[in-house]
Parts: structure tokens; C-alpha cells; sequence
């Protein structure tokens, strides 16, 4: 085992209450703990709080759920049920901040935004007009 397992209470307090988790004392559903034990160790700074944890953690659960969400809406404007990249393509595309957050990031098997030019589409034709000029001829 690698030691990482959950304790529920205090070594030789028999009784005592269970342990709560960085992650529920914030009220988030990320790992709080993960994303210290990561800060300390990808040596991004001497010192690490753990209120930058804390906040790092809210903001990756919330970009998370806004993006899980529109992606959510892609898919059921396509009848699915479930989440493909296309959806998250789709919803990421036609948001104007995400989009921008990831403008240099490619999703795989996300295709393209449907986009036609105007000019590749067929001219449309009026028919009142072209009704309306027969008529009189007609008479």
C-alpha cells in the first residue's frame, strides 16, 4: 500500500471524532491536499500557504463546472447523453472567455466550428419581387 488511505481518527484515541479534509472544511469538492502536496513539490516557490491551495483548488473546481456545464447544453442541443470532446468544443468556442483562455489549446477529436462565409452561400432570390413584376405585364 502506499500509505496514502484515508485516517479517521487520531492514532491511540479510541472514540474520537473522524479527521475532515482540507477539501471539506473549504466546502469544495477538488483535493485541497493534492494541490498543496503539488505547490510544495513542483518547487514554484520557497514558501506555500495553504490558502493558496485552497484557492487554486476553487478555481480549477469552478472553470470545471462552467465548462462541464455549457458542455452538458452542447450535448443535449445534439440529443446525447453523454459528453464528448465535440460538446466541449462546442462549448468552449462559442464562449467569449473561455474561448480566449483557450485560444492556444487544441482539443482532440473536438473538429471545427461551423462556419460559412456569406459569399459561398447561394444568393437569395425574392419572389414578391419577381411576382410583382410579372403582374403587370400580365395585364
Amino acid at each position: 500500500m502506499s500509505g496514502r488511505g484515508k485516517k479517521n481518527a487520531v492514532a491511540g484515541k479510541p472514540g474520537s471524532k473522524p479527521k475532515k479534509s482540507k477539501s471539506v472544511l473549504a466546502g469544495l469538492q477538488f483535493p485541497v491536499g493534492r494541490v498543496y502536496r503539488l505547490l510544495k513539490r513542483g518547487s514554484y516557490a520557497d514558501r506555500v500557504g495553504l490558502g493558496s491551495a485552497i484557492y487554486l483548488a476553487a478555481v480549477l473546481e469552478y472553470l470545471t463546472v462552467e465548462i462541464l456545464e455549457l458542455a452538458g447544453n452542447a450535448a443535449r442541443e445534439n440529443k446525447k447523453s453523454r459528453i464528448l470532446p465535440r460538446h466541449i468544443q462546442l462549448a468552449v468556442r462559442n464562449d467569449e472567455e473561455l474561448n480566449k483562455l483557450f485560444s492556444c489549446v487544441t482539443i482532440a477529436q473536438g473538429g471545427v466550428m461551423p462556419n460559412i462565409l456569406s459569399e459561398l452561400l447561394p444568393k437569395k432570390t425574392t419572389r414578391s419581387a419577381a411576382t410583382s413584376a410579372e403582374q403587370p405585364g400580365s395585364q
